[in-house]
């Protein structure tokens, strides 16, 4: 606008002769871009206009880093940082156009430009992207012509290497007790690769490294991917503060995995003793059998008793996941009546856990095969008894008592000095959120196991609140474990990280399958029974389906707050399933289809001398059930959680002549051994695999002698068949999980609760 006004009005600007120079250098270029330029009577020589020519300085510090400064030129005199806004004197336009013409390698180094893909007028770079501009850009830039290119310094010497790395570990004891400090050393052709500058490429995705000296090496190799993940594993499951690489002393299979990529250079005492010999724990030869035990142990409980002692010796928890009648009890306790005999018990006892029905059958095993060590069954709270827990259990070497007693007098047991807790039916404590988890974490003891059959029950975070327990710092804490582990299994079914799982548990649980170690066991043969309803029954069922399918597929999208609702709709139909008449007394006249099937199988069962236990979750079923046989003139012993003399009734029916046990499953559930039935009887199907196999196993467990028969009744067309459809998709995950066929069924979710419905 300033120019048009002055040609406008024709007005004539002097310039002094002192600014001549300066007017020339800086002014005229733009005006020349602008309008013609003459000299209008030939009195001056008016000078060309000296087009702009990029310039690149590039240094050589002499750290293997290189720095870059970008300008423009107009002649010799005119030099503007590449970054400094155009101004009089400069051709904007023709810049841009150099900038966009420079030679590729340039554009693809993205360190050269800035977020908004301008063309930065200083760089520093290092590492790869150093190598790439010296050995791509630089060669590029020199052939182009213009580009004016200034070198200071000697540029490095690349040269690519394809040795083989060399990774060696060294494990040097914390300050957290439970805790070593993991060493990396990693050397590429005889030269020290410094790990933290490796993890943060290979966290990065990066395929090159390299070094100062100027050697660069491919990313691209499975050392180095496998390293990448152990690594990030290690450092995403340590709870313990700080910046460096820390193991727990119970990841022993992580560490098993860093010897797979190297070797060990260094490592502490208590590494080699504790965590390195847990490897080879499994296999280790069992110290001999202590003199006082009065058993002769079969050859995997041999196995079973020196992985324990192992764990014992070394101060190490674990989880001994047995199948159920394998002889877990028995397992500990030859390791208890070890510890006693050498004795490690004589300041302060072991502590066993167990549920109410169990209690006793530990304190008679334990009279039985280690009649020397003095056990201590607690049944009753300090305020029932009158007397503080201290003096009941003064001079005890093994105290057992119910998990209800132990959470409720938490703080008494937690006073006492205890040399170990033992945690039978260890699936009591699966929810970390309960109380009774929270005990049995607190409680102060060296060495913590677990007994279960069902290590996983609900979820993997099931094998998380074992783990927090016998092995803190196993796993990190609950947020963290479901975001590494849980979600990618559970949800994406991730097929790596259930095999990292696997890895990890592997040291610190011992599973043994009848299948596997039992072969003297007889055979068990399992059968489905479908049962159809009757006419009237059948009505009545799809009557009350109707209506309740209607209000559950309403709730079912909130399952957290209609939880309760939708399950009152699901056992309202699983009673239908069994009999009208637990619904409503005035279905009393119509005959259970699932009674009458029952009955027609057991005569010819009981007629042909076969002792037969009876399952259902439904005491009223089991009831009605009762006095059909006692109408028959069959005789029958009865057991439920409210049976009070319950060793009796146990007592009764494996020393009677009672063919036939009815049993609650949630009262038979645990601490039965009744190898004298083999023909098993489950009323009413679950989708908790768990709690059928541990029924089932009362009787198919060491010391039977005879086939054992199973039969399952399920009732065609009606929610049961579902039932049995969802315990199927259930139980896949948790067998992936533990690798053996592990019983386990997850929570219902609300896809779950559709299908039941479908």
């Amino acid at each position: 606008p300033v120019l048009a006004g002055l040609v406008a009005r024709g007005e004539a600007i002097g310039i002094p002769a002192g600014d001549v120079d300066r007017f020339l250098r800086d002014w005229y270029p733009g005006l020349r871009q602008a309008v013609p330029v003459i000299s209008a009577d030939g009195s001056m020589e008016l000078p060309e206009v000296v087009p702009p020519r990029l310039a690149v300085e590039v240094r050589y510090p002499g750290d293997a880093t290189v720095c870059l400064s970008w300008s423009v030129r107009y002649g010799p005199d005119r030099v503007f940082a590449l970054d400094t806004a155009p101004g009089p004197g400069r051709d904007a336009a023709a810049e841009q156009q150099l900038v966009e013409a420079l030679p590729g390698p340039v554009g693809g180094l993205p360190e050269l430009w800035t977020a908004e893909r301008r063309l930065a007028a200083t760089v520093e770079l290092t590492g790869t992207e150093a190598m790439d501009l010296t050995t791509e850009v630089l060669p590029a830039l020199h052939a182009d012509p213009d580009v004016d290119v200034t070198v200071v310094g000697t540029p490095t010497a690349y040269r690519h290497t394809t040795s083989a790395p060399q990774i060696s570990f060294t494990a040097r004891d914390s300050r957290e007790s439970d805790w070593f400090d993991l060493g990396v050393s990693v050397t590429m052709d005889g030269q020290h690769v410094p790990f933290a500058t490796l993890f943060q490429a290979l966290a990065a995705g990066r395929t090159r490294l390299v070094l100062l000296s100027g050697t660069y090496f491919s990313l691209q190799r499975p050392e180095f991917e496998q390293l990448r993940l152990l690594i990030e594993e290690a450092r995403a499951l340590q709870d313990v503060p700080g910046d460096g690489v820390k193991v727990s002393r119970f990841q022993a299979g992580l560490w098993e995995q860093l010897l797979g990529l190297g070797v060990v250079e260094e490592q502490s005492e208590r590494w080699t003793r504790e965590v390195r010999g847990l490897i080879d724990a499994e296999h280790a030869e069992p110290p001999p059998l202590p003199a006082g035990l009065t058993a002769e142990l079969r050859p995997y409980q041999r196995e079973g008793y020196g992985w324990l002692s192992f764990l014992w010796d070394h101060r190490l928890g674990g989880v001994l996941a047995d199948d159920m009648g394998l002889g877990k009890t028995l397992q500990t306790l030859a390791l208890l009546c070890r510890a006693h005999e050498a004795g490690e018990l004589d300041d302060a006892p072991v502590l066993v856990v167990a549920p109410t029905s169990v209690v006793s059958t530990w304190a008679r095993e334990a009279a039985r095969f280690a009649p020397g060590m003095r056990v201590v069954t607690v049944a009753e709270t300090e305020r029932k008894r009158g007397t503080r827990l201290a003096r009941e259990v003064t001079g005890a070497h093994v105290v057992v008592t119910s998990y209800a007693l132990f959470r409720i007098d938490s703080e008494a047991w937690a006073g006492l000095p205890w040399r170990g807790l033992v945690l039978d039916e260890a699936q009591f404590v699966k929810n970390h959120q309960a109380r009774t988890y929270q005990c049995a974490r607190q409680l102060r003891a060296p060495v913590k196991f677990a007994l279960t059959g069902t290590p996983l029950e609900n979820s993997v975070m099931d094998l998380w609140a074992l783990m927090s327990i016998v092995a803190p710092g196993l796993f990190p804490d609950p947020e963290r474990f479901t975001e590494f582990y849980r979600v990618p299994i559970e949800r994406d079914g991730d097929a790596e990280k259930l095999a990292v799982l696997r890895r990890r548990i592997r040291p610190l649980m011992l599973r043994r399958t009848k299948e596997l170690v039992a072969a003297e066991l007889p055979p068990k043969q399992e059968q489905v029974l479908e049962v159809v309803l009757n006419p009237r029954h059948e009505k009545l069922y799809q009557t009350h389906l109707q209506r309740e399918r209607s209000k559950v597929l309403g709730l079912v999208e909130d399952m957290s707050k209609n939880r309760m609702t939708i399950f009152r709709s699901l056992t309202l139909l699983r009673q239908l399933s069994l009999d009208p008449a637990l619904v409503d007394p005035a279905y009393a006249d119509v005959r259970s289809s699932k009674a009458d099937a029952f009955l027609e199988q057991l005569r010819e069962v009981v007629a042909e001398g076969h002792r037969v236990l009876v399952f259902s979750q439904f005491t009223r079923f089991l009831g009605s059930i009762r006095d059909r046989l006692t109408a028959e003139g069959v005789d029958w012993v009865y057991l439920d959680g409210r049976t009070r003399d319950r060793d009796a009734r146990i007592e009764e029916f494996r020393t009677g002549t009672a063919p036939v046990f009815l049993i609650s499953l949630k009262a038979g559930g645990f601490g039965l051994t009744l190898t004298e039935a083999d023909y098993v009887f489950v009323l009413d199907p679950w989708w908790n695999p768990a709690s059928e196999a541990q029924a089932v196993d009362r009787a198919h467990r060491i010391g039977q002698d005879k086939t054992v028969i199973v039969y399952r009744l399920v009732a065609a067309g009606t929610i049961e068949e579902k039932v049995m459809e969802l315990k199927a998709r259930k139980q896949a995950l948790f067998s992936r999980v533990v690798g053996d066929g592990a019983l386990a069924s997850g929570a219902l979710t609300a896809d779950d609760v559709r299908g039941l419905f479908s």
